[in-house]
């Protein structure tokens, strides 16, 4: 009691300590003046729909912080509002600790890039290596500057995922699978060393076209980059990999950090204070902090379903069944909201939370409240079952959607007990008595039930799909069966209404909502980040950053990111829901992935 007690009384002090070191911090000269020259937007880590939220319990005790992300919406936002301020000269986009994000997200802040250059303001790049997300975003530049030891090196999506089956076969763990669809490939890892056919034909022809779209979006934005010859081969000038990309114009120059930063200087003014290669400019958090979102007009509310779906409540950076459907009551309440945009960004997760936030947009058409989805980079398996409570759904041509399929996982121990000398013995009233019983094993009777709730919620998923889409029940069962489609081919089947951005999902909920487009003002419905939370960000607590620029170094990252991510979906297997809609094969962007605690008690049972 008395150790508690020392413990709780030190982690009083310290929280007390970081707000004495947050208050002294806030009463300083503000940061976020505007000094006009340039925007610099230095994009750290990821680019995501929504900013994951860390915990801090697990920081203060020592915890690794999460990688660094930004917000797509913030800087498109921070963007067009420096395409008409006068006090901006020009945006520099600083790529150099850039690892990924979405495409559909990408594409939509090139767009942004796009409007600054319209407004006559040059924007100017720079990275020491290029991969495909980050040429993506420099591709919309006036000038795209490389460091000499530098490299372009694009790889196109795709790649490799960890498959258990084997590890699983050596404890003897045994993997109880219950599925419907043969495109519904999340449980393969536990059950094959390898892809099945099925699964790995629908993925080719998933990546064959989201890589023609961002080859055709590079082409458009930058039409003398000689992609072809990079992509036959990347040493096509030699092994310096610098000179043949500035041959190749896939960049416009090749000059150090500091060089670029005096062409930057030569355009705002150089920042002497700093030294040589330093500029006046202006970060993108401060401003932000500026010019922070529309504050008048008739209110849009944008409902943010980003990252797994999961029962209960969950903090930013995942959809919480419970916290989304409860924002999205207080929504409801709020008179003065005319209308919502569900902007998804998820590959599924629990069916239970996806009903939860559908029926909860479906109240608010209940109430006359407009509803448009508008998908991001992935909303399949859960997250179109989300969809389906919007008036219109609105993707683009490089969305991963459709995943129409559930699946159920559930493993057992019996074999592994057996090597320990463990056994189950017992008496029960019923065939169902103390199951799923994870060590004596699942009896015939539990296989049936399990796989019929699977069939049941399969079949409430296509009637739910066809009825909202106003597709037959047969026609949705051609393309329903787990299968994941790319934006285009989701337009033509019918499972999606339009084409169109966030923009263009506002401007229809604007107008069905008889709201004038410049009256428009859209609010965040999502629950504001905890004090602990605002207060380890304020200090730069929060975000981790520290790794190679190199090239090559930023590949091996996100493929590690790759892995990891593989590692905590199987502690989220493991740990439940027993019985899931979720997509496996949606190539995400790389978040911030480790073992949950959870996985960790898991797995130390699974494996001791």
């Amino acid at each position: 009691w008395a150790m508690t007690l020392k413990d709780g009384l030190a982690l009083i002090a310290l929280l007390l300590f970081f707000a004495a070191l947050y208050m002294i911090m806030s009463g300083g000269p503000n940061p976020a003046d505007v000094r006009g020259g340039a925007l610099l937007v230095e994009l750290d880590g990821l680019l995501v729909e929504q900013v994951e939220e860390a915990d801090p319990k697990a920081i203060l005790l020592g915890g690794a912080p999460i990688m660094a992300q930004s917000r797509g919406s913030d800087v498109i936002h921070a963007l067009r509002t420096a395409a008409k301020d006068s006090r901006i000269k020009t945006v520099v986009l600083d790529l150099d600790s850039f690892i990924g994000g979405g495409q559909v997200l990408l594409q939509d802040v090139g767009q942004a890039l796009d409007e600054v250059r319209a407004a006559k303001k040059p924007v100017l790049a720079f990275a020491t290596g290029y991969s495909d997300d980050s040429y993506l975003l420099a591709a919309h530049a006036s000038e795209v500057w490389l460091d000499p030891m530098g490299a372009v090196i694009l790889t196109g999506p795709g790649g490799k995922q960890p498959y258990f089956k084997g590890l699983l076969d050596r404890f003897g763990v045994n993997v109880h699978v219950y599925r419907v669809g043969k495109f519904k490939s999340f449980v393969e890892p536990y059950i094959l060393s390898a892809q099945s056919a099925e699964a790995k034909a629908a993925s080719q022809a998933l990546v064959d076209s989201l890589w023609s779209n961002w080859q055709t979006h590079v082409a458009n934005a930058r039409p003398q980059a000689d992609i072809k010859t990079i992509l036959a081969d990347p040493l096509a000038g030699g092994k310096d990999m610098a000179q043949t990309a500035l041959r190749l114009k896939l960049v416009d120059k090749l000059g150090t950090a500091t060089a670029f930063g005096k062409r930057v200087a030569a355009l705002t003014g150089a920042d002497e204070d700093k030294g040589p290669g330093d500029f006046n400019r202006t970060s993108l958090s401060a401003y932000l902090s500026k010019n922070p979102p529309k504050s008048s007009g008739e209110k849009i509310g944008i409902v943010t379903v980003a990252g797994a779906i999961v029962d209960g409540h969950a903090p930013s950076g995942m959809a919480g069944g419970d916290s989304i459907s409860e924002l999205i009551h207080s929504a409801i309440a709020d008179d003065d909201m005319k209308a919502l945009v569900v902007r998804v960004d998820s590959p599924g997760g629990s069916a239970l939370a996806s009903e939860k936030i559908r029926l909860a947009l479906a109240e608010a058409r209940g109430k006359k409240l407009p509803v448009i989805v508008s998908m991001g980079n992935v909303a399949a398996s859960g997250g179109y079952w989300v969809a389906m409570g919007g008036d219109k759904v609105f993707a683009e041509p490089a969305t991963i959607t459709g995943s129409i399929g559930v699946f159920g996982i559930i493993p057992t121990f019996e074999q592994t007990a057996a090597r320990y000398g463990v056994t189950a013995d017992g008496v029960r009233a019923t065939p169902l008595s103390g199951q799923p019983d994870i060590i004596g094993g699942i009896s015939p009777e539990t296989d049936r039930v399990i796989q019929s709730g699977v069939e049941d919620i399969y079949s409430r998923f296509l009637t739910l799909v066809s009825t909202a889409r106003k597709l037959p029940l047969a026609k949705v069962g051609e393309v329903a069966q787990g299968r994941v489609w790319d934006g285009g081919s989701a337009r033509q089947l019918g499972l999606v209404d339009a084409f169109g951005s966030l923009d263009d999902a506002v401007a229809e909920a604007a107008k069905r909502a008889g709201i004038a487009p410049d009256n428009v003002r859209r609010v965040a419905i999502e629950a504001p980040p905890g004090f602990l939370t605002q207060l380890l960000s304020s200090i730069g607590v929060r975000s981790e950053k520290t790794f190679s620029r190199d090239i090559m170094s930023k590949l091996a990252a996100r493929e590690r990111l790759r892995f990891m991510m593989g590692i905590a979906d199987a502690g989220q297997i493991f740990a439940g829901p027993a019985v899931q809609v979720r997509c496996m094969s949606c190539p995400l962007p790389p978040r911030s992935a480790a073992p949950s605690p959870t996985f960790n008690s898991v797995f130390s049972r699974m494996f001791p």
